[in-house]
């Protein structure tokens, strides 16, 4: 028993046998989470807390990897890695407020309403990519990592019962909420930011990195949904859904030839050593 017991604390509380090791460790993961930020972007109220308190503007960098690392400490670290870094999360958001853009009310950011948001948008958008760039999930395997998901609503803490259990609720959280979803004026400055990010000179200059970059970006709007893209302004383009399907299995058809050591994060690396 005790050998169970330590097994299942060293595999985190996803494990290797999980749909979410699956998705979280696909070469794409970072096209989706870009979809994810620019989707969560689209909710007034969860805008404003990000314009309020988010280091997106003075640390765009730093702000997207603090993200991914979360992702992956939750997803390939221990247990007790997991917890830790909710608890960091939890305690930081606990005590910011922002402003409602519409009513002026001062509101938490750590409301059930908007951690349950952001945790749709994470969830629709990691599984959407990886599913439309051409990994191999059924029905049912998508409806089981939409259900794994919970356990991160749990680490933020939200109860399970507060988020989609499958694709189908996941789908109609999107309809019932959408009549509160716009792109606001900080919507749309978080957009461009996300499109064209401070670079250093050097950067800009001497490396691919700019160019590179805003094909990334490009190819992460054209994955949201075609209601969200209208929200931004972007209007439909003929065979623009065809030719996005082609690109992102091209991406990551492309990335799967790199090595291991090249595509794989430093969380997966390390959960890959302690559980062998």
């Amino acid at each position: 028993m005790t050998a169970v017991v330590e097994n299942t604390e060293l595999a985190g509380i996803f494990g290797p046998d999980s749909v979410t090791w699956r998705v979280h460790s696909d070469p794409v993961l970072v096209l989706g989470g870009m979809r994810a930020l620019l989707l969560q972007a689209l909710h007034p109220r969860a805008m404003a807390g990000v314009a309020t308190h988010s280091g997106f503007r003075s640390d765009p960098w730093g702000r997207l990897r603090r993200t991914a690392e979360y992702v992956g400490v939750t997803t390939f670290g221990t247990a007790a890695d997991a917890a830790r870094a909710a608890a960091r999360v939890r305690g930081v958001h606990r005590r910011l407020t922002a402003i409602d853009p519409d009513t002026g009310e001062t509101f938490g950011i750590d409301e059930p309403d908007l951690l349950a948001w952001v945790h749709a948008c994470e969830v629709d958008s990691f599984l959407s990519t990886a599913r439309r760039a051409g990994a191999r999930l059924g029905p049912a395997e998508a409806d089981r990592y939409v259900a794994e998901q919970r356990r991160s609503a749990e680490l933020v803490g939200l109860s399970a019962d507060a988020v989609p259990a499958d694709t189908a609720e996941l789908a109609a959280y999107f309809a019932a909420i959408r009549p509160q979803l716009r792109a606001t004026k900080d919507a749309r400055a978080a957009a461009r930011f996300v499109l064209v990010p401070p670079m250093p000179a050097w950067v800009r200059l001497g490396t691919p990195a700019r160019p590179a970059w805003a094909a990334l970006a490009g190819l992460a709007f054209a994955l949201l949904p075609p209601w969200a893209r209208r929200s931004y302004g972007i209007p439909p383009l003929p065979g623009n859904e065809i030719a996005t399907t082609l690109a992102v299995r091209s991406l990551r058809l492309t990335l799967q030839l790199l090595p291991a050591s090249a595509r794989e994060g430093p969380a997966l690396k390390a959960a890959r050593a302690r559980l062998a």
